[in-house]
């Protein structure tokens, strides 16, 4: 490829760390690129929750822009941020190979008492209502910001005991350390740990996708994607989805919870992986089926926030 491919992407440190991931692919296959850095909305208003923005894609639209405007040739996103509605003239042209798609707990201290009255910190609706299904007795406050923001705001209130990251962020900017829980029950964001690269429709990047793209990883995260569509919500809602692949099959869990994580409803399913195509439309139906009733529920106490 004869042309310098601009890649765009947020300025925060992992942003940056998952450009330069593109950029580093790119030229070990004789494709080079510089980097286009863009404030997003999400960025820069700090103080209001994410679902209080009031738009999706906070992570995303400037990118968006950028690419339509043809300031850039590709954006580099983390996937769980892109909405699951695309501008009629973008796509998602590749998704890297999926890290660790984990949620962590890092604590301050020695050790940690889940049976006291915790303090922790999230700014996301899906982790704050797991953690008082699991915890009612704890109290959640709000946190927003990139990662090392938010590590920052962790030791800066005294009262907090910890807060709640994605591990795969944390990892990539050698920021994990040793102060940390793996949250097994905790159920992802869907497509929590995969990084996406988009593409205006028009433009012929091929190249580009066949040397990015991981097909298990796009198969899967299409799948928690898909399910996450067919449910109606948005990437700030309480809704929980992981995928992977063993063999020949496909094994899905999805979630959703009310806000306050007194309701929940977990769906567990499997399927060959010549079948897979729509087997994310496929579990939202079958838990909308049963649970609609705290799918209003969840879409009301939203709209309340």
């Amino acid at each position: 490829m004869d042309r310098i491919i601009k890649i765009g992407t947020r300025a925060s440190e992992l942003a940056m760390y998952q450009a330069n991931l593109v950029a580093s692919i790119l030229l070990k296959n004789n494709i080079k690129s510089e980097i286009v850095k863009i404030d997003s909305e999400g960025d820069l208003d700090l103080i209001q929750p994410i679902y209080k923005l009031g738009f999706s894609g906070v992570f995303t639209k400037s990118l968006d822009t950028a690419l339509i405007n043809k300031k850039i040739d590709i954006a580099v996103h983390s996937l769980k941020d892109v909405p699951t509605d695309l501008a009629e003239s973008i796509q998602n042209l590749a998704v890297l190979e999926r890290a660790d798609s984990k949620d962590i707990l890092k604590y301050k201290g020695d050790k940690i008492d889940f049976s006291a009255d915790l303090v922790i910190g999230t700014g996301s609706i899906r982790r704050k209502a797991q953690w008082l299904n699991k915890f009612p007795n704890h109290t959640i406050e709000g946190l927003r910001g990139n990662v090392n923001t938010r590590l920052k705001k962790i030791d800066s209130n005294s009262h907090w005991k910890g807060a709640i990251f994605a591990k795969a962020g944390l990892k990539r900017i050698d920021l994990l350390g040793e102060n940390y829980i793996d949250l097994d029950w905790m159920i992802p964001a869907p497509a929590q740990g995969a990084i996406a690269v988009a593409s205006r429709i028009d433009d012929d990047l091929n190249e580009i996708r066949n040397v990015l793209n991981h097909r298990p990883t796009e198969i899967c995260t299409t799948i928690e994607r898909d399910f996450m569509n067919a449910i109606q919500a948005g990437c700030s809602s309480p809704v929980g989805a992981i995928t992977t692949i063993d063999k020949n099959e496909v094994h899905f869990t999805g979630l959703l919870i009310s806000l306050d994580g007194k309701q929940k409803a977990v769906l567990n399913k499997t399927i060959k992986l010549d079948d897979s195509k729509g087997f994310g439309v496929t579990c939202a139906n079958e838990i909308k089926g049963s649970h609609q009733q705290l799918i209003n529920d969840i879409k009301l106490d939203l709209n309340n926030l």
